[in-house]
């Protein structure tokens, strides 16, 4: 028997909104960005792509209707777990807390080992063998309830304290984590350990979802180029400051003008900013410089800069082994909303 005699498999379309964009802007969806509300129009010269996020619908229809693995185009991360919750359990379109443990259930695993011990800020250095760490699995239940848990003898751990830093990664309203199946209330989350890398999970609440999908759209949005060099003790920050004070002056004098020049100082503020406080006197500093606009040639020219600083900026530099900083394509992202009518989701199943 051959492969395609024992697998089914479900192909999930319709979330590629490219070919259509031009026909839904004359008719007066502006896909204005959600974060500016400029409309779409502005940049669409410039796309490169437009993707709804479908949610577990059609993948459940896939399911029941024998697939035994599902390919989908852009979909919610939750959905991937949702989907086979309702096939299981045949959960129903309203059951909005049933929905919404699904929709919890998929967050806290769309990372992969991040419930499981990975990126966990407490006792991380206490977490057990994480060169093999062990990715996390749902035991779900029919009423909603689920425990969280990974394979016997694997790395990494396990906890409350795990599943909750996964649950607040990225979260907005906590009251409302709105999807395309259902809103949760992450408030509603009960956490409870159930015995040893066990955590039981209940009392999810959930409500009906909104009239709209959100739309990922990527468009190009000029080049950049971002180049290092590390000062080293003594004056180590002065030194590294005094060279970005050059450069900038530089690249003023050589008539360069972007739209953005960013300079961090790694080992000082990189990370935390003015929330670093004062930096003494560290035993070295990465000075992290940028640059970003629509002229390639100009950030072509800023890369031919950097090496100069080495025998003519301030002395104890090293770093620049890897040669000029590459010039790179920005592709940037425009988050905006659709109506869910508007996209139109088509499932086959192949045998």
């Amino acid at each position: 028997m051959g492969v395609s005699d024992r697998i089914r498999i479900g192909v999930v379309t319709g979330d590629d909104l490219l070919p259509h964009l031009d026909r839904l802007i004359a008719s007066g969806n502006a896909l204005a960005n959600m974060e500016t509300g400029e409309p779409l129009s502005a940049v669409r010269d410039r796309v490169l792509s437009a993707n709804a996020y479908i949610g577990s619908v059609p993948i459940v229809e896939a399911l029941a209707r024998g697939a035994n693995v599902v390919i989908t185009g852009r979909s919610t991360d939750t959905a991937l777990t949702m989907a086979p919750l309702r096939h299981e359990f045949h959960w129903a379109d309203t059951d909005w807390n049933k929905l919404a443990a699904g929709i919890v259930a998929g967050h806290i695993i769309e990372c992969g080992a991040q419930c499981s011990g990975g990126n966990c800020l407490v006792d991380w250095d206490t977490i057990p063998d994480m060169a093999n760490v062990g990715y996390p699995i749902v035991e779900g239940r029919a009423d909603g309830t689920f425990t969280v848990t990974k394979h016997q003898g694997t790395g990494g751990r396990v906890s409350v304290q795990s599943v909750t830093e996964q649950l607040v990664y990225e979260m907005g309203d906590p009251h409302a984590y709105i999807t395309p199946d259902v809103i949760a209330d992450f408030t509603s989350i009960q956490l409870a350990a159930d015995g040893e890398n066990r955590v039981r999970v209940s009392g999810i609440t959930g409500a009906p979802p909104t009239d709209k999908l959100k739309v990922s759209i990527a468009y190009r949005a000029g080049f950049k180029a971002v180049g290092t060099l590390v000062y080293s003790w003594p004056d180590a920050l002065p030194k590294a400051r005094a060279a970005d004070r050059i450069l900038r002056e530089r690249l003023d004098n050589l008539g360069l003008h972007f739209d953005k020049i960013l300079t961090e100082f790694v080992g000082v503020n990189a990370t935390h900013g003015p929330l670093a406080g004062e930096a003494g006197d560290p035993p070295e500093v990465q000075l992290r410089i940028g640059v970003r606009g629509s002229d390639r040639k100009q950030v072509e020219r800023f890369t031919r800069e950097l090496a100069p600083l080495v025998l003519n900026g301030p002395p104890s530099v090293t770093g620049f082994a890897g040669g000029r900083p590459k010039v790179e394509e920005i592709v940037a992202y425009w988050p905006a909303l659709i109506d869910k009518s508007v996209v139109q989701t088509s499932v086959e199943v192949l045998t």
